[in-house]
């Protein structure tokens, strides 16, 4: 059935090489960049590892200004340039979405490079959020060598945008 989402997707560590990997889904495998600090089981905010566990994405980001609407199951928001997400332990955001202003910093979600055109926010950290356990854990777009991300899960446009086609809220994005 092609017009349902998937129950799950798999993210397994590529042997040998724990900053890449593979994602799985419906019998297709694709090459996917992970934290450079491979997937860790106790994650922490600055570690570089990739959260190991099973998760939910909860919406997509996406640059409106340099992409059409994908098709997604998820529910999906413009990227605007105030849109950022705070990765500061002592804040009471922490690991949410923020607007930028003078008082708040953050990660900037409109970025130059094309990283970010396409974020899917999964919810890592989110129920209950504890400081220092990480945030702005993402599934995102890869640089162009696949080299490591901060904690992310990145992978190739074609790859995202087939991805998002039968990515749903009740998903379950198994990582380790």
């Amino acid at each position: 059935m092609r017009d349902r989402p998937w129950s799950a997707i798999r993210i397994r560590p590529a042997a040998g090489r724990p900053c890449r990997g593979w994602l799985t889904a419906d019998g297709q495998t694709v090459p996917v960049a992970l934290g450079r600090g491979g997937i860790r089981a106790n994650k922490r905010e600055g570690d570089g590892g990739t959260p190991k566990g099973t998760f939910r994405p909860r919406q997509l980001w996406w640059r409106a200004d340099r992409h059409p609407r994908p098709r997604t199951f998820l529910p999906v928001r413009a990227i605007g340039p105030e849109d950022a997400w705070c990765e500061d332990p002592n804040s009471r955001h922490y690991n949410q979405a923020v607007r930028l202003d003078r008082d708040r910093g953050g990660d900037r979600l409109k970025r130059d490079d094309q990283l970010y055109d396409f974020i899917v926010e999964i919810d890592h950290n989110s129920s209950p959020r504890i400081a220092g356990r990480g945030s702005a854990v993402f599934l995102h777009l890869a640089r162009e060598n696949f080299s490591p991300t901060a904690g992310c899960v990145s992978m190739t446009k074609a790859a995202m945008l087939r991805l998002l086609q039968r990515l749903g809220p009740e998903t379950k994005i198994v990582i380790g």
